[in-house]
């Protein structure tokens, strides 16, 4: 399989001007950009993708994120982006991530433009090694949750809701440095997901200033995400 450079696949002055400066800023980063280790990541860490597709909804700007079932044996109830381990069948990690969207919530690829791609970050309780593809939802499908034994719910989340500063906030594990969350109606987004989604946010120039001292354990902010004010935006 071939691994793709990291940074633009497109020109961004061909993307909408929103996602311009993010997409420019996607060349010559590493994973200390993300607060990952720079280190590269260990020869056995299996090469994995995951699909951070961009689009324009009722409410501007949106990124698409899912929640596993609660009943899978890896990572149960979590938010993520549509993504999984590469197969033999993918050419790449751009392969790989469409490939996965369209098994896991029936996206359409023919109406997905892949823009760029980010390094491999390391997630080391997984032994995965994740490859960010970064891609822009130019003709938007209906998403819904294919297998609901492995996706419980698929969500459109406006980018100005994940920059309010009340919607965002760090979760504590016994162990662990406070990791970024952001709370969206019946879903927290955090671990992996939240670490990325605060880099890209940051990496855009969208970020917000926000109370990084808000620091509260897992159940809690499951809690505050669960009584998060729906606001009807894209959930299937």
């Amino acid at each position: 399989m071939n691994q793709l450079r990291t940074g633009p696949l497109v020109d961004p002055v061909e993307l909408p001007g929103w996602l311009q400066g993010l997409v420019k800023r996607s060349a010559d980063l590493d994973p200390g950009n993300f607060g990952w280790p720079r280190a590269s990541p260990p020869a056995d860490a299996r090469p994995a993708a995951v699909l951070v597709v961009f689009g324009e909804g009722p409410n501007g700007p949106d990124v698409l994120l899912l929640r596993r079932a609660d009943g899978l044996s890896s990572h149960p109830g979590q938010v993520a982006f549509p993504g999984g381990s590469l197969d033999d069948v993918d050419r790449g990690p751009v392969d790989a991530a469409l490939r996965e969207a369209v098994e896991e919530v029936g996206l359409r690829p023919e109406g997905v433009r892949p823009v760029a791609t980010l390094p491999e970050l390391h997630v080391a309780h997984s032994g995965f090694r994740v490859t960010p593809v970064l891609a822009h939802w130019v003709e938007p499908s209906p998403v819904a949750p294919v297998d609901p034994g492995e996706t419980a719910a698929v969500a459109r989340v406006p980018i100005s809701w994940l920059t309010d500063p009340a919607n965002r906030l760090r979760v504590e594990l016994a162990g662990r440095h406070p990791s970024p969350a952001f709370l969206v109606p019946g879903m927290l987004v955090w671990g992996f997901t939240g670490g990325l989604l605060s880099g890209l946010l940051d990496l855009a120039g969208w970020s917000r200033r926000w109370n990084r001292a808000d620091v509260r354990e897992l159940d809690e902010a499951w809690r505050a995400a669960e009584e998060a004010e729906d606001i009807g935006f894209g959930r299937s």
